[in-house]
């Protein structure tokens, strides 16, 4: 895939023009970021990082992401209802990853108590990298898949109007056109109206679990204004405000600060650091709940890495989905080859394989966030360290994508304006709602471009190392 901006990107002065202009169209847009100096408060704030240009994406690749979306969803759903599958699958997980295994004991109490909640709530984006091929030719291959607190569907929303600008601002109207509208705000918020409605008490608010220190509360502000145009209201709370104010009735309702509440939306909780004691006292009060979780403690750990390993399995997808091979197939196409380090003959092979050729693989604990998976020889140090040990089946192994680097000018707040070769991940946002065993509403809502710098191995724009993006297809 050619650059599409090649002679653009080398007009030093021009560049620097175009920048101006479009961190002026990101801050009249919305684009926006609490800045890391006071990430509790509105006061100051700046732009979120994002390319000067969209990048080159091949329609077919945006297409097939688009086409699979609702098989991901409907696998998700399947794999959150099927507590045998999960505990198989986590056995070996939750006897050495502490964060893992004390999610797995709110989801047994749960069980043993008799699930309170009859109406389930997925708000997931799967992302994906563009494989290049031997050929030349590029496929899509997962990455992984985010089951909670898929971030950015805001920010993405906003950020089509600024890359039309500067296409305009060169007088490519043509090319400006082909900016796809993206709104998944306000498809994410339809899933949150209907999970609310289905709940069905006219009064109920929608509880937003956030984080003391929220630099990306304006993505999580597009999302509850969505909400209250439709006059559904959001609170905000954290963790510890629901151990102190958090009550049930006999009926299992949850109750904050003495009002009911219908759906408990997760922007928290995903990462060990999120949990004090009374922090995990807090979430176990909520899953014990009738509240629609977003996502309840199964759907969460359906989004765990050995799941995900799990499921790549020969004959573990038609196992979960029976009697669907079109969706199977469409999953399937794109896997790529993923490895557990579970002790025994198959994890040993793994493992020097890894160690031999470490180019060729990625090192993934279970963690969600960006920013914890190992490379190179960082991971080979870790493989030697682990191979002894029962705490190698806490990680899995996943073959690494190579996608073929592009140009593009990444603009961050206090950083020149500077070309480099660069990567991208596309994000598609799915949403489906359950009521019982009935599935209510299964779609795509739109879609995330991140881009980083080719030195940058991983993380997110939340890391601080991915920018924001547009898809160019062609």
């Amino acid at each position: 895939m050619a650059t599409g901006w090649g002679s653009l990107l080398q007009d030093e002065q021009q560049l620097e023009e175009l920048a101006r202009q479009a961190v002026d169209r990101a801050l009249a847009e919305g684009v926006l970021l609490r800045t890391s100096q006071e990430p509790s408060s509105s006061e100051v704030v700046s732009y979120a990082p994002f390319t000067l240009f969209p990048s080159l994406v091949p329609s077919a690749l945006l297409e097939q992401a688009y086409a699979v979306q609702m098989d991901f969803n409907l696998l998700v759903d399947a794999v959150s209802q099927n507590a045998a599958f999960l505990e198989q699958t986590l056995s070996s997980t939750i006897k050495r990853d502490n964060f893992t295994a004390r999610l797995f004991d709110i989801h047994k109490q749960v069980l043993k108590e008799g699930i309170a909640q009859t109406v389930f709530l997925g708000l997931n984006r799967s992302d994906y990298m563009f494989q290049h091929n031997a050929d030349g030719s590029p496929a899509l291959k997962q990455i992984e898949i985010n089951t909670i607190s898929a971030s950015f569907g805001g920010l993405a929303s906003r950020t089509p109007a600024v890359h039309r600008h500067v296409l305009n601002v060169l007088s490519k109207t043509r090319e400006a056109a082909k900016i796809l509208s993206n709104n998944p705000s306000k498809g994410l918020a339809l899933g949150i109206a209907k999970a609310w409605e289905l709940y069905g008490s006219a009064n109920a608010l929608v509880l937003l679990i956030a984080q003391e220190k929220e630099r990306n509360i304006f993505d999580q502000r597009a999302i509850e204004n969505e909400l209250l145009a439709r006059n559904i209201h959001v609170i905000r709370r954290r963790f510890e405000d629901v151990s102190e104010k958090g009550s049930l009735d006999q009926d299992r309702r949850l109750f904050m600060d003495g009002q009911e509440v219908a759906v408990v939306y997760f922007r928290d909780g995903y990462m060990p650091s999120h949990y004090s004691l009374q922090n995990w006292e807090a979430r176990l009060l909520l899953e014990r709940s009738c509240a629609v979780k977003c996502p309840d403690i199964a759907t969460q750990l359906a989004g765990t890495k050995k799941v995900q390993q799990e499921l790549s399995r020969v004959g573990m997808l038609e196992h979960v989905l029976p009697g669907q091979p079109e969706a199977v197939a469409r999953l399937r196409a794109t896997f790529a080859g993923l490895y557990s380090l579970d002790m025994g003959e198959e994890g040993d092979q793994a493992i020097t394989e890894a160690i031999a050729a470490p180019s060729r693989f990625v090192l993934k604990p279970q963690r969600e966030g960006g920013g914890n998976n190992l490379y190179g020889e960082e991971m080979v140090q870790a493989l030697e360290g682990l191979k002894d040990s029962e705490e190698r089946a806490s990680y899995i192994l996943m073959e690494k994508i190579e996608p073929e680097p592009f140009g593009n000018c990444l603009l961050r707040s206090g950083s020149p304006a500077r070309v480099v070769q660069c990567i991208s991940e596309l994000g598609i946002f799915g949403v489906y709602v359950r009521q019982g065993k009935t599935l209510v509403m299964n779609k795509h809502v739109g879609h995330l471009l991140r881009t980083k710098a080719i030195e940058h191995a991983d993380g997110g724009v939340a890391a601080g190392v991915a920018v924001l993006d547009n898809p160019y297809p062609v």
